[in-house]
């Protein structure tokens, strides 16, 4: 079977086809700047990337493209070949607790959570519209970066605030990177043949959170009511004290909106450094003795080691230790600083094996009392498979 997978942002489509049961992908493609006068995209297939540039004034044109795309490279004869699509949803509030095939009714669900989610649900429903129109006997999934979370207690979802926020206007953690956390949990229980560990996934990227997960549930994660909380990543702050965001609108005479702008666009990586959000230009910066970039990196991997230990014991004792994402697999001297930041836990990284970027690999000494391994995140495989999954049910 052929499915589709669609990642939509506001001004941008991620995409890939893949064959299943074989997981083998066919083609795979982003869409950016839609709506922008300087719209473009590019697809990856046969292992050669080709970049197109195109006037996409919203996603149905972005969604016309990638139909025509489809079809061009042979990957489809006609649309109609098209099995399945999986459509990443990042907010499924505590209504949907997995994957589900798209109906009006769950469209109808999913509109109530753009307050939650106001850059990103409205450009995703949007985009899941487009498909339907394009495809109309086609079979879709809703997978929610939401759902793998809503095992959560309640003493780890509820925030120490009026109750009747929580009651009236769904204040509470909900967390994010739920699909790749439970591609990671899957893909490490089979690795060590045990669908019964205590897995602390750490997804650090230029969107970063940690999940405790014991035995395939969610237990706790960093990110909270939204992906703002938690780590510092690459434009967001992370945790902070709320009453910075008054104090400094009355400073520099901003609005709320403006402060909070600045929290998830302009701090991070960003903010601490001056120079740039991505992982890489910090490690350029601190190889040219650039101070705010060591800082940067020192907040960044303490966090890390912090929440790391936190979930260690929330586990009662953490089975394995992941890295994932652009950061957790490829930033070699960052795993090696948080596994120095969790000595105490009894970790250890042999420094030698840790040299490589990309693949899965353990990279802690045999006599580390937790075992460490980089294991590379699909949250897209992760979608399909959800996807192949609904429509053979």
């Amino acid at each position: 079977m052929k499915i589709l997978t669609v990642n939509a942002g506001s001004s941008s489509l991620k995409f890939n086809c893949i064959e299943l049961p074989e997981q083998k992908e066919l083609i795979s493609g982003y869409f950016e700047r839609i709506g922008s006068k300087e719209s473009f995209y590019s697809i990856k297939i046969n292992g050669e990337k080709i970049k197109r540039e195109a006037e996409l004034n919203n996603h149905m044109d972005a969604v016309d493209c990638l139909n025509k795309e489809l079809i061009e490279n042979n990957i489809v004869a006609s649309l109609d070949e098209i099995d399945g699509v999986g459509h990443r949803l990042v907010h499924g509030g505590d209504e949907f607790n997995k994957s589900v095939l798209i109906t009006d009714e769950v469209l109808s669900a999913c509109k109530q959570f753009d307050d939650l989610a106001p850059l990103h649900n409205p450009p995703m429903l949007a985009c899941v519209d487009a498909f339907r129109k394009a495809l109309p006997n086609t079979p879709m999934a809703a997978v929610f970066d939401t759902a793998f979370h809503q095992t959560m207690k309640e003493t780890e979802f509820i925030y120490p605030v009026p109750y009747e926020w929580y009651t009236k206007y769904g204040v509470r953690k909900y967390g994010f990177h739920g699909t790749s956390h439970r591609f990671i949990n899957k893909t490490i229980s089979e690795v060590m043949g045990r669908n019964d560990l205590k897995v602390i996934s750490c997804h650090l990227g230029s969107g970063a959170s940690i999940c405790a997960i014991d035995a395939g549930k969610s237990v706790d994660t960093t990110m909270g009511f939204s992906p703002l909380a938690g780590l510092m990543m690459g434009t967001r702050s992370g945790d902070m004290d709320a009453s910075i965001i008054p104090f400094i609108m009355n400073k520099e005479n901003k609005t709320c909106d403006e402060v909070m702008n600045e929290l998830n666009k302009k701090s991070g990586f960003l903010g601490v450094s001056g120079t740039g959000s991505d992982s890489r230009d910090i490690e350029d910066g601190i190889a040219a003795g650039n101070e705010r970039c060591v800082l940067a990196q020192n907040i960044f991997c303490q966090r890390v080691a912090n929440y790391i230990a936190m979930y260690n014991n929330l586990l009662n004792g953490a089975d394995v230790i992941v890295f994932t994402a652009g950061i957790g697999e490829n930033s070699i001297d960052s795993r090696v600083e948080i596994g120095e930041k969790i000595a105490s836990l009894g970790v250890k990284i042999d420094t030698a094996v840790n040299d490589f970027r990309g693949k899965l690999k353990k990279i802690s000494t045999e006599d580390s009392k937790i075992p460490v391994y980089v294991v590379p995140t699909n949250e897209e495989l992760m979608i399909a498979l959800d996807t192949y999954e609904l429509i053979n049910e």
